[in-house]
């Protein structure tokens, strides 16, 4: 089966509170900087904001839902999406109360997008969850979740969560809650998504494998015998727009090698969409033919130079997208 895919292409933004990209030392965020950016995006017509999620991280970084309770005080239009929030590290019966409050401050314009992380253990080490539970604490998350949002009286007995006879109340301002978007690039998870989800959000993947993966969540979407209306397809892409692929690649990989403590040359330049407008707008072009229809835009190098990066994209490669977007 093909899933039902929206027509043209969203783009969104990553990441609303950052330090300064390469950076050392300490960082104080500075609230003012949330109202700014919602405004600049905003007035650049982005379509959604998105942050990240992380407990103990290589660099500072603020919490994802309190970051959108935020921005979304300041927002007339935009969507707002986690990319993604770790499920597996918290109970889900306070994730549900959570973001169902932060559908409301919203106004139902937000996308939950979950996954299981694990590329750093210290996140599972100071919240006390095994490593290795990290899937299946994800899919029953998911289950009581599901449930809670209802707002309907419900119990559950599973395997890390027990309770009988709960009603959370307000449920969702989206009925049956906000979108569920899952992460990962296993089949484990692939297999998931089209299980559950009601859409697939990725990182570090190249076109090809965007679409292979997209195939088989569709062949998990039809071994379930769910019958799917919509499907969002979701990547945060690493990009940077520079006047030459040299200087970009210089740019990215310095950022992204501090931001992940490891030497990620070889990432950059597979997963990266670097170099000059039309170099990007040519990725853009391919990813949305393997079926992508949100991108979420990880403006990486100084952050000194992420307003000037948030404007040239808009300005000189949002052109080259016409007919896709």
């Amino acid at each position: 089966m093909d899933l039902p895919l929206e027509p043209k292409m969203k783009i969104g933004v990553q990441t609303i509170h950052r330090r300064s990209e390469p950076g050392v030392g300490s960082w104080v965020p500075e609230p003012e900087d949330a109202r700014a950016l919602v405004e600049q995006i905003e007035g650049l017509d982005y379509d959604s904001l998105w942050v990240g999620d992380h407990i103990a991280f290589a660099i500072p970084i603020l919490d994802p839902l309190l970051q959108i309770a935020q921005a979304a005080a300041f927002s007339k239009s935009l969507t707002f999406g986690t990319g993604i929030y770790l499920v597996p590290l918290r109970h889900p019966g306070p994730i549900a109360k959570q973001v169902s409050t932060l559908d409301h401050l919203t106004r139902g314009r937000l996308i939950f997008g979950v996954g299981v992380g694990g590329e750093f253990a210290s996140d599972f080490a100071v919240s006390g969850v095994p490593l290795k539970e990290r899937g299946a604490r994800l899919t029953e998350s998911l289950e009581v979740i599901g449930k809670l949002w209802t707002g309907e009286t419900v119990s559950h007995d599973g395997r890390f969560f027990s309770f009988s006879d709960i009603t959370m109340q307000p449920p969702p301002r989206q009925p049956g809650g906000p979108p569920v978007w899952c992460g990962g690039r296993s089949d484990a998870a692939l297999n998931r998504t089209g299980r559950m989800a009601d859409g697939w959000i990725s990182y570090v993947v190249t076109p090809e494998m965007y679409r292979d993966a997209l195939e088989k969540i569709a062949r998990a979407v039809e071994d379930a015998g769910r019958d799917l209306t919509s499907f969002g397809t979701g990547h945060l892409l690493f990009l940077r727009v520079d006047d030459d692929y040299d200087s970009a690649f210089e740019a990215a990989n310095k950022a992204l090698s501090t931001r992940y403590a490891m030497d990620f040359t070889h990432a950059t330049k597979k997963y990266a969409a670097i170099g000059r407008p039309e170099d990007v707008a040519e990725r853009l072009h391919t990813f949305y033919a393997a079926g992508l229809r949100h991108v979420v835009l990880d403006f990486v190098g100084p952050y000194e130079d992420r307003d000037r990066q948030i404007e040239r994209f808009a300005k000189e490669v949002r052109p080259l997208l016409s007919g896709i977007t």
